[in-house]
C-alpha cells in the first residue's frame, strides 16, 4: 500500500484524544457515557470495515508492512501514517508482528511516531496503531496521555492496558482507568492488574474491582485468587466496603461458568463463604447487600454442593445462615421498600426467586408459589 501524506480523514477533525479529553472533564472521576461511543469517526467506521485474516497468524501482517516502509524512509514523518491504516484490519490487542516492526526500527523514531497518532489522530485505526508503538517504546511520560485514550476501553482499552503495566507507575496508573471504566474496558484493565501481582494493589482489587456488571464474571476469580482474598478474611470484620465487595465476588463466581472460576473450582470457597455469613450479618441492611445475600441463598439453595464449592454440610449451614439474615424484620423492610420503590432488581428478585427461597419480605409470591 502506498502511503499518502493526508491531514486527517474527511469528516472526522477532532483528534480522539480530544474527543476522550473533553468528556473526562465533563465528568472526571467517571467512566464516560457510553465509553465515548459515538466517536468523531463513527461515520466513517458505521459501515463494515475489512475482515481479519482466517489465518490467525497472519493477523497484523499488513500493519507490519506499512510500518516497515514508513521507518525504512528516515525522511518520513509522522502524519504520513494519518490515513495509512483505514484499508487494513487493526488488531485492539497486542499483536507479535505489530511489536516486531516496532522492535526493528529506532525506538525514539518508533516513540514519537506513536505520541504523534496518539495525540493527533482522527481515525481510531492510526490511533490504535499509535498506542501499539507505544506498548513497545513508550515511557513513563507517556502515562497521561495512554490513562485519557484508554478511557475510550472497549476499543483502546486492551493496548492501553498492555502498555501501562509495562511502565513504572503502572499499577497506580491502572487503578486510576479501572475507576473510570466499565464492561469490556474495566475486563481489560482488571485483568492487567491482576497480571502484574502487585501486593500494593490487592487492597484495591479486594474492595473496588467489581462494579456489578456481568462482565466482571471474568476476573472475579482472578482477582480473589491473585489477591489472595483467603487470607485477608481477617479485616471483613471491620471493613464494610470489603465485605459488600467480597459479595460481588462470591455472586460472580457462582454464576459465571464459561467465563471465569467459579466457585466449584475455587479451592477456598467454604473459607471465604463462611466468613462472609458471618460478617454481612454484622451489617446493617441495604438493598444491595439484601440483593447480594438473596442471590447467594438461592445459589446455596438450587445447585448441588459441588456447585455451590463446599460439602453438603456446609452449604445448609450457609443456606440458614443467609436465609436468617434476610428474615430479620429491618432486612425485609428495606426488601419491601425497594419493591414499593419499582427497584428493577428488587422485582426481579421478587418475581423469579422469592418463591424458591420462600422470604418473608414477599408473602403474596410465597403463598402463590404454594399454591
Amino acid at each position: 500500500m502506498s502511503e499518502t501524506t493526508g491531514t486527517g480523514l474527511p469528516g472526522s477533525p477532532t483528534p480522539l484524544f480530544d474527543h476522550a479529553l473533553r468528556l473526562h472533564q465533563l465528568t472526571p472521576g467517571e467512566p464516560l457515557p457510553r465509553d465515548g461511543y459515538p466517536f468523531p469517526d463513527s461515520a466513517l467506521h458505521d459501515r463494515e470495515g475489512p475482515k481479519a485474516h482466517q489465518e490467525r497468524h497472519a493477523v497484523g501482517k499488513d500493519v507490519a508492512r506499512i510500518l516497515n516502509a514508513h521507518f525504512a524512509r528516515a525522511s518520513a514523518l509522522p502524519g504520513e501514517l494519518a490515513d495509512a491504516f483505514h484499508d487494513v484490519y487493526i488488531p485492539i490487542h497486542r499483536n507479535e508482528h505489530i511489536a516486531a516492526a516496532a522492535a526493528r526500527a529506532v525506538s525514539e523514531r518508533v516513540r514519537q511516531t506513536g505520541r504523534w497518532l496518539v495525540r493527533n489522530g482522527t481515525d481510531r485505526c492510526a490511533v490504535t496503531v499509535g498506542v501499539a508503538l507505544l506498548t513497545v517504546a513508550g515511557t513513563a511520560d507517556d502515562i497521561p496521555m495512554l490513562q485519557k485514550i484508554g478511557l475510550l476501553s472497549n476499543h483502546f482499552g486492551p493496548l492501553a492496558a498492555h502498555a501501562l503495566e509495562k511502565q513504572k507507575g503502572g499499577a497506580e496508573a491502572l487503578v486510576w482507568l479501572a475507576e473510570r471504566v466499565t464492561g469490556w474496558g474495566r475486563v481489560y484493565v482488571v485483568e492487567a492488574l491482576c497480571g502484574l501481582d502487585d501486593p500494593a494493589v490487592r487492597p484495591w482489587l479486594l474492595r473496588r474491582s467489581c462494579d456489578g456488571d456481568v462482565l466482571n464474571g471474568y476476573f472475579a476469580g482472578r482477582v480473589a485468587t491473585v489477591a489472595r482474598l483467603h487470607e485477608a478474611l481477617d479485616d471483613l470484620e471491620t471493613d464494610s466496603e470489603m465485605v459488600d465487595h467480597v459479595g460481588r465476588l462470591l455472586n460472580e463466581m457462582s454464576d459465571c461458568a464459561g467465563m471465569g472460576l467459579t466457585l466449584a473450582h475455587y479451592p477456598h470457597a467454604p473459607m471465604v463463604l463462611d466468613a462472609h455469613a458471618r460478617c454481612v450479618g454484622l451489617l446493617g441492611p441495604t438493598l444491595e447487600r439484601y440483593l447480594t445475600i438473596a442471590l447467594l441463598t438461592q445459589h446455596m439453595t438450587t445447585e448441588s454442593p459441588e456447585k455451590a464449592g463446599c460439602s453438603a454440610t456446609q452449604q445448609e449451614a450457609l443456606r440458614v445462615s443467609y436465609l436468617s439474615i434476610l428474615d430479620r424484620e429491618e432486612w425485609t423492610k428495606v426488601a419491601q421498600e425497594g419493591l414499593a420503590d419499582d427497584d428493577h432488581r428488587m422485582r426481579w428478585l421478587a418475581d423469579y426467586r422469592a418463591p424458591q427461597l420462600r422470604l418473608r419480605a414477599f408473602p403474596d409470591r410465597e403463598s402463590g408459589a404454594e399454591e
